[in-house]
């Protein structure tokens, strides 16, 4: 009689203490009044055990929520003693004194021999009689879940027939046999046999998980204990590796200084190098005591426009394009660069650029205004630019019309204001602002008001002066006064050249 409900799906209630559990029927025996589950659902939640035993004492309802057909009893009976394996151990539900629920080991035997593994049959519908009590079962949780299992076990039935009606007629079903294959299919079986219902509904909480890691305080205890141990921390957020250039070194001997020159009288204006070292602006008047001090040891005025002339040459082939513009493949694109040159020291600066660079295959025209009398310097820098192929013009009719590749600036003096009311300044400049061409200016002077012609780049001496935004850009180039001649006019001075002869100022 007890062997009937063998394979019967229930509903037991052992009440608030233990809860609801719901299972097929595996096993009762009458002897000692018990009833095991297999496959148990305990509120809901799947169990971790394969099967559950109750007492009948510890069960307040139980529930028939499904009922077998005829000849499915000795499959279910035969369920119980093959479904663990030779490792299943079963488990028993009881109530200790103090009312709470325990689970106890249920030993099983072991035997060495072969386990057959149940193929799994599919569930087929059957018309029971139900009596009215059952009927008034309500629809909780587990029916849900049955009437699920039930759906996907249908998809699984079509699922197979769809597979065998496709395969070829005259296609042979592949046998596995030996061994190997057989341990294969225990391994597959264990892997994939577990059913639908068994996938978790609930999303992983990535949130709740999350917040269980406590990352601050676990980094401030990597942080104690290397520090602890004089281990040097890597890896911790608040400490970032240096980087360094492949022009730096690594190891710092002393702190850097990056306020190398200091003026006796400081101006408003600063400049600043790519490494961060400041370079301040003097004074016009402290700029020609420089020069004149220098000129006085020895760096005569020749050897001056010399090195002006090298160092300016150098930047406007820069900007001209360098070696990308400047090679024996572009014989046919030769640079242009027109030179606008006043008569005085800083035209025969400018004389001396364009001599440089008409040297380096570069075409220089050369603006200079007819003047009756003219400083030594200029007719020195004449006579050498004469014997280059440079082109010298003395009228703004003879400078191109159509936009030149540079236009060189050196027609302002600050000793020669009275140039600019000159008929053929305003000309030169009226010319250079109408031509498209980019200016690069040498050595300009600080202006009061404005006007005259707007550079793109500017190229100071030595040490800059207190230049507008109309100068552009600013350079300073080293023209190889030595250091105690600074010292000798109140400057304390450090070069901040470092390899180079010219470097870009930014304004500090």
């Amino acid at each position: 009689m007890a062997t009937d409900w063998l394979g019967s799906i229930v509903s037991i209630n052992c009440g608030d203490s233990l809860g609801v559990y719901q299972g097929r029927v595996s096993a009762v025996d009458q002897a000692s009044q018990t009833i095991s589950l297999t496959r148990p659902f305990h509120n809901g939640v799947k169990c971790l055990v394969p099967e559950v035993t109750f007492r009948a004492g510890d069960i307040t309802e139980l529930k028939i929520l499904e009922i077998p057909g005829p000849g499915e009893n000795q499959h279910f009976g035969d369920l119980h003693q093959t479904e663990l394996g030779p490792s299943g151990i079963g488990y028993q539900l009881g109530i200790n004194q103090n009312g709470m629920g325990k689970l106890l080991k249920k030993p099983t035997s072991f035997s060495s021999a072969p386990q057959n593994i149940p193929k799994r049959t599919d569930m087929k519908s059957q018309d029971v009689a139900i009596s009215p009590q059952q009927q008034q079962c309500s629809k909780s949780y587990v029916d849900k879940h049955m009437e699920s299992l039930s759906q996907s076990k249908s998809f699984r039935r079509r699922h197979n027939s769809w597979s065998s009606s496709s395969r070829h007629p005259n296609q042979a079903t592949p046998k596995k046999s030996g061994l190997k294959n057989g341990q294969m299919k225990n391994k597959d079986d264990e892997c994939f046999g577990d059913d639908i219902e068994e996938i978790p509904d609930t999303d992983f909480d990535f949130e709740g998980n999350l917040a269980l890691f406590d990352k601050a305080a676990v980094f401030e205890e990597i942080d104690t204990y290397e520090r602890r141990n004089g281990t040097r921390s890597r890896g911790i957020p608040n400490e970032r590796p240096s980087r360094y250039r492949h022009d730096e070194n690594i190891l710092e001997s002393e702190p850097i200084v990056y306020r190398r020159i200091t003026v006796p009288s400081n101006m408003s204006k600063e400049f600043c190098t790519d490494s961060g070292l400041v370079v301040p602006s003097v004074s016009y008047e402290l700029h020609k005591k420089l020069l004149s001090m220098a000129e006085k040891h020895g760096l005569t005025l020749e050897r001056r426009l010399e090195m002006t002339g090298v160092c300016a040459s150098q930047m406007a082939l820069t900007l001209l394009g360098g070696p990308n513009r400047l090679n024996p493949k572009n014989v046919h694109q030769r640079p242009t660069v027109a030179l606008l040159c006043g008569p005085h020291v800083k035209g025969a600066q400018g004389i001396s650029c364009g001599r440089h660079l008409a040297n380096h295959d570069v075409q220089v025209i050369l603006f200079l205004p007819n003047f009756v009398k003219m400083l030594e310097s200029i007719t020195n820098e004449l006579s050498l630019f004469s014997k280059t192929q440079g082109q010298q013009v003395s009228s703004l009719k003879d400078l191109p019309t159509s936009p030149v590749d540079l236009v060189i600036n050196c027609l302002d003096c600050p000793e020669n204001a009275f140039l600019r009311d000159q008929p053929w300044y305003k000309a030169a400049v009226a010319w250079a602002n109408q031509n498209r061409a980019p200016v690069l200016s040498i050595d300009p002077p600080v202006h009061e008001v404005e006007r005259g012609i707007d550079a793109k780049w500017s190229l100071a001496l030595g040490l800059p002066l207190p230049l507008g935004d109309h100068a552009g850009r600013v350079y300073l180039c080293d023209i190889g006064i030595p250091q105690r001649v600074f010292q000798e006019v109140g400057i304390n001075y450090h070069s901040p050249f470092g390899c180079k002869f010219v470097i870009p100022l930014h304004s500090a």
